[in-house]
């Protein structure tokens, strides 16, 4: 008993689709308790609360900020929402892991940058598709010069739960969501991603953003994230969020990049492909399966590596948590996202370079505030960071 991990308590914000994937990931970890919920719908939080036997529940997240037993928060609610109650968690002296974007502006989340630093509380953005074993695996092999030099990236991000008029979610109102939704919510996670594993940032782009859909038919009541069902009252709502994006990157190295975003393509329900390309070997992973990694070779046969911890490098063996030929998948990218900053919450050994933190998640804003500006444009634009 002597060797046993400090118990952490944690408390989840948002009772929607995410709330419930923060909830049961967190509870995988095995030093961390999910000790309270906050939701402003009573009866959501209630019945979330009753059925993963939360005692404590609250419909003013500032309530559970107050407690001072309560060591981290995971912030799950629209996007809207995030700077507010990000901001409050950490002047509560909270560490903090907020679902993506960190904010909906990029003031905003360098605000968040210093304030997390001033209290020195630990700070995660949750770009959880980083913790899939063969991302691990090409991340590496790219750091060990398998790959050689990078020369281009390239990929697509493909759902179509928003593909018809009456498809309706929060994230389509942008005063919910932001200016920005399919980049924002998933071309986000593509760039995050891609510059994990290339390990190079992008520097300027050049974009195309189409809304397809102008005006969609909101249902009177709730409608749940990728939710099916359709509503019979609705209400026309102008609709100013993209659909679709088709984007052309330059990288720090001088790398070439080009990624496509849709979140209208008919059959492709959460398709993440993407390959990096380089001076002697080349790597491509898709999400739908995400235990193979292809990697392309010009003098001798391509390889298609299975996942197997017996064949991957220490950072793909690290990164799975089953034995080969048992599938892992999206809930368990955020067990092992949750375990790299808890650990580190803990004083385990762990650092801010295990796991994505605020300050990745503002740059990926960045990159997402140049999308927006290059597509007004119609040329090419510089990321805009700050000068070291």
């Amino acid at each position: 008993m002597g060797n046993a991990k400090k118990l952490i308590r944690t408390a989840i914000f948002g009772t929607g689709f995410m709330g419930r994937v923060h909830l049961e990931a967190a509870r995988r970890v095995e030093f961390v308790e999910v000790a309270a919920i906050a939701g402003r719908n009573a009866d959501a939080t209630q019945r979330l609360g009753a059925g993963f036997s939360v005692n404590t529940i609250a419909t003013d997240y500032r309530d559970v900020l107050r407690d001072p037993a309560i060591d981290a928060v995971h912030i799950c609610t629209p996007n809207a929402q995030h700077f507010a109650m990000t901001k409050d968690a950490l002047q509560a002296g909270k560490h903090v892991l907020c679902e993506k974007p960190l904010a909906t502006s990029v003031e905003e989340g360098e605000e968040l940058v210093a304030l997390a630093a001033k209290h020195g509380v630990r700070n995660c953005v949750c770009h959880n598709l980083r913790f899939y074993p063969m991302v691990q695996q090409m991340r590496r092999m790219r750091e060990a010069g398998d790959l050689g030099v990078i020369l281009v990236v390239q990929g697509t991000y493909f759902q179509d739960w928003l593909l018809y008029e009456t498809d309706w979610n929060w994230r389509v109102d942008a005063k919910a969501g932001g200016p920005s939704r399919c980049m924002a919510d998933i071309g986000s996670h593509w760039m995050d991603l891609t510059g994990h594993v290339a390990g190079q940032r992008i520097v300027s782009v050049m974009a195309d953003l189409k809304t397809f859909i102008p005006v969609r038919q909101q249902p009177v009541g709730p409608v749940e994230t990728f939710a099916s069902e359709r509503s019979g009252a609705t209400t026309a709502r102008t609709i100013t969020t993209e659909d679709a994006a088709t984007i052309l990157l330059r990288y720090e190295n001088g790398a070439l990049g080009t990624v496509m975003i849709s979140q209208i393509s008919a059959g492709r329900r959460n398709t993440l492909q993407f390959e990096i390309d380089g001076s002697t070997a080349a790597a491509s992973w898709q999400s739908e399966r995400p235990d193979e990694l292809w990697i392309g070779h010009r003098g001798r046969p391509n390889e298609l590596l299975p996942r197997d911890p017996a064949l991957l490098n220490a950072d793909g063996r690290a990164a799975a948590g089953l034995p080969a030929g048992h599938n892992e998948g999206f809930a368990d990218t955020f067990k092992a996202l949750y375990r790299a900053v808890y650990r580190a919450v803990a004083g385990n050994g762990a650092s801010e370079t295990d796991y994505p933190t605020f300050a990745d998640g503002h740059d990926s804003m960045l990159v997402c505030e140049a999308v927006a500006r290059s597509a007004r444009q119609g040329a090419w634009v510089s990321v805009d960071r700050p000068t070291p």
